[in-house]
């Protein structure tokens, strides 16, 4: 992420890519998406990245938007190995999994082959290729082409352990020699039991992103939530064509992640850093391409990080907040409204749902933080009434790369204190919020004069001066009570979610060497 001072918006540190900089500052990624359609983009690669934008898949994935690659590549399927593998849950995680990869070529007829023994993978599902082409600009970045690979597990048995390996003509997990990539994973419980996630934002692609990776598969997660900016190849996170932008980072940050989102169902969201305008109007045709999310948000067709699941007795809600920012607005108000009025409806019947204890909303800007990018109003008027009506148990954030906790927030201020190790009751006190933006991406810092505050080094607990954001990327100052607990160091959330007689959410924050930061607990009426 990027850091702008205080009342700046981002800059672009390299040449504008076609629209005039006064002309471009003034137009939504679009507006910018149609002038380069128009200007700029040949026919061949329109026709791509239409099809990216728009569209259904075929037999053995969930209609998404998808190119079809090529049936045939030169290089044979033998030599191509596949990687960057990567898990997600369907709108069901107890009977629907969604399993995806790379491969650096086109190839014929991709599968992946699942049984509950490693030794025994007879059943094959066919799988499809989204196949995503970003142009290239002379003397800047050269045309890449990248193929992601999709299968669709539906009418699994809950509660099961699973192996699987991908292939593809020429290439078969199950022969000798391909075994050791044979990887299980877990379907959710029919029932709600004990169960632990994993969560934070702003990752990238380095040594850190790397060891926050390894941290948390030391938790044993169930699943894990990322808040947006996931790889950083756009990375001036404008949602400007201007944006500086790498295609391969895509493929470094997927070999990164394989050894534990082949495993661990990657739940995503987007973030400012994922608007990549060069795929579609909205910039989330490369998100489309690369990730198989639960298909169920505000449009099908639509945003792919805007999804729910259920997990055991949490519901679990991913937002883009990119629809609502005031700091960068590049997508403000692309939904027209859907995404809140859907988030309304979606909030509404997991309070309903039987089973249901908790409820979990997730997004990348910060609702309430106090570091560089600090608070966005935006977020705050949209959706903070509709979180606070349906009592959201809590809200985790990523955008700034630190960690920061707040008290129960009721009306915008301090409804309950909650110290380390303390608890709260969202029907009384109001809402926890964290920002867990210290996934792996160069780390920020609080304002001057803030000290750290966090489990084991508890400083004296001052009125905080910070900065929220409003309409036309101007921000006011205020004066927040709200902020206690942060850590300027890479850090994640782990949350043990328990059922029961006395359902409760024991929410913890651990530094990547595994030592806890920060420790707190949801209760409801208790």
């Amino acid at each position: 992420m990027t850091v702008p001072s205080r009342g700046t918006p981002p800059e672009s540190p390299v040449p504008d890519f076609g629209i005039p900089p006064r002309l471009a500052a003034r137009m939504s990624m679009a507006e910018q998406y149609e002038y380069l359609r128009a200007r700029l983009v040949s026919r061949r690669t329109l026709v791509t990245a239409g099809a990216v934008a728009g569209g259904g898949l075929v037999t053995g994935c969930a209609t998404k938007s998808a190119s079809p690659a090529p049936a045939t590549s030169a290089v044979r399927g033998a030599a191509v190995v596949p990687f960057g593998r990567h898990l997600a849950f369907g709108a069901d995680p107890r009977t629907q999994m969604r399993i995806s990869w790379q491969v650096p070529f086109a190839v014929r007829k991709p599968f992946v082959r699942i049984g509950t023994r490693p030794d025994q993978l007879g059943t094959r599902v066919a799988a499809e290729i989204r196949h995503l082409h970003t142009p290239g600009v002379q003397g800047v970045r050269p045309v890449v082409e990248q193929y992601y690979v999709h299968a669709a597990l539906d009418d699994l048995t809950p509660g099961t352990t699973y192996y699987y390996g991908v292939g593809h003509d020429g290439w078969d997990p199950a022969a000798p020699g391909h075994r050791s990539a044979i990887t299980p994973f877990r379907t959710a419980p029919a029932s709600p039991e004990r169960f632990v996630f994993t969560a934070f934002g702003d990752q990238g692609v380095s040594q850190a992103g790397k060891a926050s990776d390894n941290a948390l598969l030391k938790q044993n997660p169930a699943f894990h939530l990322h808040a947006g900016d996931i790889c950083y190849a756009d990375g001036n996170g404008a949602g400007k064509t201007s944006d500086g932008y790498d295609a391969r980072e895509w493929d470094r940050f997927l070999k990164q992640n394989d050894p534990v989102a082949r495993s661990v169902p990657w739940m995503v969201t987007t973030g400012n850093h994922d608007m990549e305008a060069w795929y579609s109007p909205d910039g989330y045709g490369g998100q489309y391409a690369r990730f198989a999310l639960p298909d169920n948000g505000f449009d099908p067709h639509g945003a792919p990080g805007v999804y729910a699941f259920t997990y055991g007795n949490v519901g679990f809600v991913a937002l883009d907040a990119n629809d609502v920012s005031y700091e960068i607005p590049a997508n403000l108000g692309y939904s027209g409204g859907r995404q809140t009025r859907w988030l309304e409806k979606k909030l509404k019947e997991l309070r309903a749902a039987k089973g249901v204890d908790f409820v979990v909303v997730f997004f990348h800007h910060c609702a309430y933080s106090t570091s560089s990018h600090a608070s966005d109003g935006g977020i705050r008027a949209a959706w903070l009434p509709l979180f606070t009506e349906y009592q959201v148990d809590l809200v985790i954030n990523g955008h700034n790369h630190v960690y920061e906790r707040t008290d129960a927030v009721r009306g915008g201020g301090v409804g309950r204190a909650v110290p380390v190790g303390g608890s709260t009751d969202p029907t009384r006190d109001g809402i926890v919020y964290v920002t867990a933006g210290g996934g792996g991406r160069n780390l920020y810092s609080f304002p001057s004069g803030v000290k750290d505050s966090y489990e084991g080094h508890v400083t004296r607990h001052d009125a905080v001066d910070s900065f929220h954001w409003v309409k036309g990327q101007h921000n006011v100052a205020e004066t927040v009570e709200w902020s206690r607990v942060r850590y300027t160091g890479f850090s994640f959330l782990k949350v043990e979610a328990e059922a029961g007689t006395a359902p409760r959410l024991k929410v913890s924050a651990l530094a990547q060497s595994g030592a806890r930061i920060d420790h707190f607990e949801v209760r409801r009426g208790q």
